[in-house]
């Protein structure tokens, strides 16, 4: 009897240890969530906020005028169909024509 418990607690031992490395080999400490990449982008955003507020923290100098003189608005123009008279025989035909104020 002795002999026969003592040869299942090796057989545990041996089947245990075979199994585990196993399972230590494809967990290692990854856990595959994602927390590195979001950490990284996380850090990028962060970065860029930081640059940008330091680049655009100096004292702005303009030179020339401070406006834009943009002109008068263009004018307001739009296609309309027209009866427009014909060279050769006098009569009319209809062509589409742009109209503008």
């Amino acid at each position: 009897m002795k002999r026969i418990i003592s040869s299942l607690l090796i057989a545990t031992a041996l089947i245990g240890s075979a199994i585990q490395p196993a399972a230590a080999r494809d967990h290692h400490h990854h856990d595959n969530t994602g927390r590195a990449i979001a950490g990284g982008l996380a850090a990028g955003v962060v970065g860029g906020l930081i640059g940008g507020a330091i680049v655009n923290s100096g004292p702005r100098y303009v030179d020339g005028p401070r406006y834009y003189d943009a002109g008068p608005p263009p004018p307001r123009c739009w296609y309309e169909d027209r009866d427009v008279r014909n060279r050769y025989d006098g009569g009319y035909h209809t062509e589409t024509v742009r109209v503008c104020d």
